[in-house]
């Protein structure tokens, strides 16, 4: 049997995509870890890969682009990971992304007030970590590796 054909791989993406946002909602909610916002834009391309994993899987034909597509996500997703390990590391200063609590231009008193009482989740704080790796770090990892077999599977359909 073969284990790594790219409909198998497909689905291991898709099955390690929806771990990864199960396992993210369990630090958050159950062990109670609040995500920064970059953790939280780091999901975004999990939810992709669930939706255009779906869509490739009910329409055949669309095998091969779904590859290159997931490239680039998980690729973009190492770039972002990258640097939020960079920030959490004191490599880079914390951008107006980590800052921001709500899009919302704030006039009146008691909103302002309440809006205070939140506690802005730094991006440069590792609150949460597996041996020792914060959650950015292994995503880095994580999204590189699959952005190479992506981008490998997508190179070996072109050679056909």
């Amino acid at each position: 049997m073969n284990f790594v054909n790219k409909k198998n791989i497909l689905s291991y993406i898709l099955y390690f995509s929806i771990f990864a946002l199960l396992f993210a909602f369990y630090v958050e909610f159950v062990l109670g870890h609040q995500p920064c916002n970059l953790c939280l834009l780091e999901r975004i391309p999990y939810i992709l890969s669930i939706v255009i994993i779906i869509i490739s899987l009910i329409f055949k034909k669309l095998k091969k682009i779904t590859f290159i597509i997931l490239g680039i996500i998980f690729f973009l997703a190492t770039l972002l990971s990258i640097y939020h390990v960079g920030i959490e590391q004191g490599f880079f200063d914390e951008s107006s992304i980590c800052e921001i609590t709500s899009g919302l231009n704030i006039i009146d008193k008691e909103l302002l007030l309440k809006e205070l009482e939140k506690n802005t989740i730094s991006c440069k704080n590792v609150t949460f970590t597996i041996l020792s790796f914060s959650l950015a770090t292994i995503n880095t990892f994580v999204s590189l590796i699959i952005s190479l077999i992506t981008i490998w599977i997508f190179y070996i359909y072109e050679k056909k």
